[in-house]
């Protein structure tokens, strides 16, 4: 899939029904206005805002983590997180959560510092998975082999349900995507959540990085909310949500390929 700056190729991507486009502006109206009345609140109520973005912390770390595969429940996520200075990361499932609750909390207080670029989504990636043994020969490089998404369901039985972009085409796809989200963020002609959604669906559909992708491409919804003036994503769990909807996730990334004419377990 190419990107550059092809406006008629991301309109077309993004061409449907009268129905559809009626309930997309719908929601954006929802959000907004919710956003409005959030920054009211916030102003107001700021003495709680430690606490709920706490345990909104919580929630978004395991429910991130879970859906990956990890097991550990919030009770577990927050214990770990409050014997940080002192436990030692002996499971992947602990090494996995401490990697997201460090760049969640990077992202949340230098939102402004950390721009869409390869050295700053290689950076966080890095610091993803800085802790997990595992991975610490593909950190913070794109991949090399190819992968697919797979959704592992509670059966224990996996699939391959999403077809990714091959190694060789990564960089290139990336330089493009990135390129693209900065201009249409720059320039404010199309609305920024639409501009996000298409953002993060894009780089799942490349999976750029050999493991990782899932929890990164949460990561950076979150910052790019932040960075768009969706102060309120902070303190509510977008990720806790996905997980209790798990199967319509996997079903709408399932659909996007689909339209494009991709099936799943073939490179792009």
């Amino acid at each position: 899939m190419k990107y550059g700056l092809n406006m008629d190729k991301f309109i077309q991507q993004l061409s449907f029904d009268f129905a559809t486009n009626q309930k997309v502006l719908q929601l954006i109206g929802l959000i907004d206005g919710f956003r409005g009345k959030w920054n009211i609140t916030e102003r107001q109520e700021n003495r709680y805002l430690k606490e709920l973005r706490k345990i909104a912390t919580i929630e978004s770390v395991g429910s991130s983590t879970r859906i990956e595969g990890a097991t550990l429940t919030n009770e577990e996520v927050g214990q770990l997180l409050r014997d940080l200075k002192i436990t030692k990361l002996q499971s992947r499932d602990e090494q996995e959560v401490i990697g997201y609750y460090q760049v969640l909390e990077l992202i949340y207080e230098h939102p402004a510092d950390l721009r869409l670029t390869e050295s700053y989504l290689k950076q966080l990636h890095q610091l993803l998975l800085k802790h997990s043994h595992k991975d610490k020969r593909h950190r913070g490089g794109y991949k090399s082999l190819p992968n697919h998404v797979v959704a592992t369901y509670p059966t224990g039985e996996q699939r391959t349900i999403f077809a990714t972009t091959a190694p060789a085409l990564v960089k290139a796809e990336m330089q493009e995507l990135l390129a693209w989200v900065n201009e249409q963020l720059s320039q404010g002609h199309i609305h920024p959540l639409v501009v996000v959604g298409s953002f993060v669906y894009d780089f799942l559909s490349i999976h750029p990085f050999q493991d990782g992708n899932g929890r990164l491409s949460r990561l950076l919804t979150t910052l790019c909310l932040l960075q768009c003036g969706y102060g309120f994503v902070q303190y509510v769990s977008f990720e806790h949500h996905m997980e209790q909807n798990k199967k319509a996730y996997y079903e709408a990334l399932m659909s996007g390929q689909k339209k494009s004419g991709l099936q799943p377990g073939t490179d792009r």
